[in-house]
């Protein structure tokens, strides 16, 4: 009775604390923050001196006195004080004590996530003044915030690529019949693109014009006959002079096939370990796609080829997990019947 009085006082917090991106829904406003998953270092003292948007900025461009890093890495945390730090930066800015009541805190975490992880993100948000702190797995958080029937008795199939994993799950009756998760996602399509161009036209670029390579030409099936092509920066490996090279869509096909394969073989996998009966479900309700990694283009076209079912991108892949988190904010039943036991 009393937390449900708080709550009245609170500015409550969903986080999606991504590999990439680290998003925070706010109770009855929405998305109010997305940010990179980034820190920026001083290497002599370790102390914070930027995070998020301002961060990245700096990445592959600090001097030899600053460092500048992702805390997370292939979907778990890599150094937990800098991802408490990271995790602090963004409740306080989102919550900033407006009211006088501490929030109550939902976190998305991927599906592979170790007892020493847990306890590592809930203490970062109870140190940032967090007053009740609940994980939900990211597959299941992304399936609520694509709308997805959990209740119900019937198979449910969502895929959620992210930065730095992909997460697959068969939910039924609120929790999770059969998951999968691959440390394959967008970061690795990034570094097979940087090795491709430096192996096959002796330059050197960065993981941010990889990353924007693979949005604006990637593919991971061919669709048409229009092989689309753009312009590139870079060093030269053999004057080490700046260079601009002119890069296809079929070279970055290739390129990244090798994590787009990973990504196909989990999912048959996925469906090879799902039970008779939600199987049969998939027939007619087929997967959802959700995440960063679902934008690439023709992946579920690729997809639904390899596995002969239906495939469906979500409405707004990049926000679904955060979604699905907010949404839990306002339904506490559901959120005692999908949130991970702390113990």
């Amino acid at each position: 009775m009393f937390q449900s009085i708080l709550g009245w006082f609170s500015n409550d917090l969903a986080i999606d604390l991504g590999t990439a991106n680290t998003l925070v829904f706010v109770k009855g406003k929405g998305i109010v923050c997305n940010e990179p998953s980034v820190v920026a270092v001083q290497r002599d003292s370790g102390r914070v001196i930027a995070v998020g948007l301002e961060a990245q900025r700096m990445l592959g461009k600090t001097p030899a006195n600053i460092t500048a890093m992702r805390p997370l890495k292939d979907g778990v945390i890599a150094d937990f004080d800098k991802t408490g730090e990271m995790l602090k930066y963004f409740i306080r800015k989102v919550h900033n004590r407006r009211s006088f009541v501490s929030p109550r805190v939902i976190i998305g975490v991927p599906s592979g996530i170790t007892q020493v992880e847990k306890r590592a993100v809930k203490d970062a948000a109870e140190a940032s003044g967090a007053r009740e702190i609940y994980l939900i797995e990211e597959p299941m958080a992304a399936a609520i915030g694509v709308g997805m029937p959990i209740g119900e008795p019937t198979g449910n199939m969502i895929v959620d690529i992210g930065g730095g994993t992909t997460d697959i799950a068969v939910i039924s009756l609120h929790g999770i019949v059969y998951s999968k998760a691959v440390k394959v996602g967008g970061d690795k399509m990034d570094e097979a693109i940087v090795s491709y161009i430096k192996n096959k036209a002796k330059t050197l670029i960065g993981d941010r014009s990889a990353e924007h390579i693979k949005r604006e030409i990637g593919s991971a099936f061919k669709i048409d006959n229009e092989n689309r092509s753009m312009e590139v920066k870079g060093r030269d490996l053999v004057s080490g002079i700046p260079r601009s090279i002119i890069i296809f869509e079929d070279e970055i096909r290739d390129a990244i096939s090798e994590p787009v394969t990973v990504i196909v073989n989990a999912i048959k996998t996925a469906l090879e370990n799902t039970p008779p009966e939600l199987a049969a479900d998939l027939v007619d309700k087929g997967i959802v796609l959700a995440g960063g990694g679902a934008l690439l283009r023709g992946l579920d076209l690729l997809i639904k080829h390899t596995t002969q079912l239906q495939v469906t991108v979500a409405d707004d892949p990049l926000c679904a997990v955060v979604n699905g988190v907010g949404n839990v904010l306002n339904d506490l039943d559901v959120l005692k019947k999908v949130a991970m036991s702390m113990s």
